[in-house]
């Protein structure tokens, strides 16, 4: 039996990079699997490859996490279809080549890197936890946060103000609904083997800087999913309101 069997999981941005791995690993071990995607195609892409490994099967729902309405539809809709809502890994974000010194980025970037990465966060918590506490499992939600949130670092102050938020949120959180069985925890990715990583490593000397301090190297997204799975899972029934880091040793060398 798979640890995560007869449960149903909500990965927001799951049609690539480590939301993709997550949807996978999730199926694989038990989970029906709601991949959570503002681009329809590559969230179908990932439905379509949990279907070729067997077991469960994905759902694609559009979802664009920065925008209520649609949180809630697609939340709404996942405990309609399911009858429970056990994992929320608030998966979505990012960071982009126009972030730099509070004194120099764009306000707008600012804002974006807030709406997207923190406010997104916050509104999957928002209609996520709801919808665990309707269905009466309890459950585990899983945010991403990075290392970025840990650590000080050049040119970055957009995101990691906005991932620091979903830090301090995750604790808060962890209190807030502990009484209802619901676990909170984040994972810290350092610089990720996924698409969009790979790019900026092209374009943005700080991911590149901070690669260099990776005493493994690139992190796979494989290995992210494995740190979430542990969290979603009855494995880590008894942390909440941890911060792990799955950084290739970067916050100690």
């Amino acid at each position: 039996m798979g640890r995560l069997e007869g449960k149903v999981a909500f990965i927001t941005g799951g049609g690539a990079g480590i939301g993709r791995a997550s949807a996978l690993l999730f199926a694989a071990e038990g989970a029906q699997v709601v991949v959570a995607e503002r681009d329809a195609a590559a969230g179908e892409e990932t439905v379509a490859l949990v279907a070729r490994q067997g077991g469960p099967q994905a759902r694609f729902v559009a979802t664009d996490v920065t925008d209520a309405d649609s949180v809630e539809q697609a939340v709404r809709g996942t405990l309609q279809a399911y009858g429970r809502f056990d994992v929320l890994y608030n998966n979505a974000g990012g960071s982009t080549v126009r972030d730099g010194r509070v004194t120099e980025t764009p306000v707008q970037e600012f804002w974006d890197k807030i709406k997207l990465d923190l406010f997104g966060t916050w509104l999957g918590c928002r209609y996520g936890i709801q919808a665990m506490i309707d269905a009466g499992h309890g459950g585990s939600v899983i945010n991403s946060t990075s290392i970025f949130a840990l650590i000080g670092t050049h040119g970055k102050d957009a995101y990691t103000a906005a991932k620091g938020g979903v830090s301090a949120l995750t604790r808060s959180m962890a209190v807030e609904y502990a009484a209802q069985g619901i676990r909170v925890n984040a994972v810290a990715p350092g610089a990720t083997a996924t698409e969009r990583v790979l790019k900026l490593l092209q374009d943005d000397g700080v991911t590149v800087r901070s690669l260099q301090g990776q005493l493994f190297g690139l992190v796979q997204p494989e290995d992210i999913a494995r740190t979430a799975l542990f969290l979603a899972c009855g494995d880590s029934r008894s942390t909440t309101g941890q911060i792990l880091a799955v950084d290739g040793g970067l916050t100690i060398s």
